[in-house]
């Protein structure tokens, strides 16, 4: 069997502009939020966990753009309610949010919307 070269450069076309939309729905939607780790880490918790009285802290990021701030830390509060503490680059709190990666129900985001 002879393969048509104008097949295969179709072909090889179609299989480049789907790979380079791959590439983009990742990097609009994909998960962009790089994890902080060590000293920075540990001054991030510290200033959270003072900005919202205590808790745990489940992780800290790099500010992913839905709000203020260079860091992003996820803190669980005693009651078992998650809240996000924004943090500039200098470890003071500059806003809170209810944590946005909790549930998947409907309601989530009405109750997001009366806690702010």
């Amino acid at each position: 069997m002879k393969i048509n070269r104008k097949v295969v450069a179709i072909a090889a076309a179609a299989a480049a502009l789907a790979a380079g939309g791959a590439g983009v729905a990742y990097a609009v939607g994909g998960d962009s939020e790089e994890q902080v780790s060590g000293p920075t880490a540990e001054r991030a918790k510290a200033a959270a966990l003072d900005a919202v009285g205590g808790g745990t802290v489940l992780e800290v990021e790099r500010q992913d753009g839905d709000g203020d701030g260079v860091y992003e830390v996820e803190v669980e509060r005693p009651d078992g309610s998650q809240i996000e503490v924004h943090l500039s680059g200098s470890y003071e709190a500059v806003g809170t949010a209810a944590d946005d990666d909790v549930g998947e129900g409907p309601d989530d985001d009405a109750e997001e919307d009366s806690e702010r």
